[in-house]
């Protein structure tokens, strides 16, 4: 395996095997550490994510979040183009979006400055394996070119991984959080 579109594909099918096992074993809870950064940034605009398969739960840290600020989550435009985050309430009315996951009935966008992103794997370093749709990348650098912008992927520990095939347009985490740890890395 010389391309990296085959290396991603195995890092990304070993790091899938990895995360369902962390499903399957999961306590409640695991948005506890979530919780506990987000309070430290009430007021800022953040952005959640709905969780589909075996993503780990960010749905009480964003819960909590909304009562002192816009929380959204992203709504795909299209392929090859970046995000927009439509405001989420836990108590809003939502509706099927693309790859299986909620969006919010009415469209209400804004920008957040804090993205909390879903991930299959992720390293020491702060490098990111999503889905290989590239979404979260484009909108990282978008965002990242008007202001600072704070990327926390969330994770089960079981998600680390030693090395990620990584390229130059992933765009780094500044923090990952695990139902055990928060990881902080220097840009």
């Amino acid at each position: 395996m010389t391309d990296l579109t085959d290396i991603k594909a195995a890092a990304r099918k070993a790091a899938f095997a990895r995360r369902k096992a962390a499903f399957d074993t999961r306590l409640p809870g695991a948005a506890g550490r979530l919780s506990e950064v987000l309070a430290g940034h009430r007021g800022v605009p953040i952005s959640g994510y709905m969780p589909i398969r075996t993503e780990i739960d960010p749905l009480a840290a964003m819960a909590e979040a909304s009562a002192y600020g816009p929380v959204g989550v992203p709504v795909i435009q299209a392929a090859g183009q970046p995000l927009k985050f439509s405001r989420w309430t836990p108590e809003g009315v939502l509706k099927d979006g693309p790859f299986g996951a909620k969006v919010p009935e009415v469209d209400d966008y804004f920008d957040p400055e804090i993205l909390i992103v879903p991930l299959v794997a992720f390293d020491a370093q702060g490098g990111r394996l999503g889905y290989g749709g590239g979404f979260y990348d484009r909108t990282l650098q978008g965002l990242r070119a008007k202001r600072p912008t704070l990327a926390i992927g969330f994770a089960f520990d079981a998600q680390k991984a030693e090395e990620l095939p990584l390229e130059p347009t992933d765009q780094p985490l500044d923090m990952v959080i695990t139902e055990s740890r928060v990881l902080t890395f220097s840009a």
